[in-house]
Parts: C-alpha cells; sequence; structure tokens
C-alpha cells in the first residue's frame, strides 16, 4: 500500500510514518514503475503503527522502539538481553499506569467536592 492509504488507515500523518520508517519501526520497498519514485508498504505496516502508537502512548520512546525492534530483527546477535529490556520497559509502564490510576482518582474527587461545594457567593 501507499503511504497515503496507511496515513487514512492508520491516522499517522505521512511525515510521521516517514520517520518510523528512518527509525527503522516500519520498511517499504520501492514500487517498480516507470518513472515511479512511489513506496509500498507492507500490511504489517498498520499493526506495527498501532504498536507504536500505544507504546508512545504509554510513555515509550520512538528510540528504545527501534532499539528492540532492531535487536529482535537482529536475532539478538550482539548479546542485547531482550528479556531484561522488556522487563525494565514493564515496570517502567507498570510505574506509569499506577500514578495515572492516582492521578485519576484525585480527578474524581475533585470533581465530586465541586459538586457537592456550595456555590460560591449564591447566598449572598
Amino acid at each position: 500500500m501507499r503511504i497515503g492509504e496507511l496515513s487514512r488507515r492508520t491516522g499517522f500523518t505521512r511525515d510521521a510514518i516517514r520517520l518510523y520508517e528512518r527509525e527503522g519501526l516500519i520498511t517499504a520497498e520501492p514500487v517498480r514503475e516507470q518513472n515511479s519514485n512511489y513506496k509500498s508498504y507492507p500490511e504489517n505496516a498498520v499493526m506495527t503503527l498501532e504498536v507504536v502508537r500505544d507504546a508512545q502512548a504509554a510513555g515509550v520512546s520512538i528510540g528504545d522502539l527501534s532499539i528492540f525492534l532492531s535487536q529482535v530483527a537482529a536475532g539478538n546477535s550482539d548479546g542485547f538481553d531482550g528479556d531484561a529490556f522488556l522487563a525494565a520497559k514493564i515496570v517502567q509502564i507498570e510505574a506509569r499506569i499506577t500514578a495515572s490510576e492516582r492521578f485519576l482518582q484525585w480527578l474524581r474527587e475533585a470533581r465530586h467536592a465541586l459538586a457537592i461545594a456550595p456555590l460560591s457567593g449564591a447566598e449572598d
């Protein structure tokens, strides 16, 4: 599929897709047509970009994703400890989830307090 379709299907801009391609998160092949500079992205690029979106929302950097995916593709050739890398990311994400849940609870309590608080100056 061409970049326009990938953009429509994922909601990412063309520039973001090109960035993820430069970072090695997705790949594209040149289209073999006369006088064409088009690239074709495989179907699995949609799923990969969905994972990228979720990872970024969870606070994982593009750099970390790129490192991990390139090491997986290389088959752990340089002693990269994928399990330790993933364990550290799991700890980081769980800490973010815990902090987010605490903040969410605070927001709910603040909203509730505002709902039951008398209106300031309403009795004047």
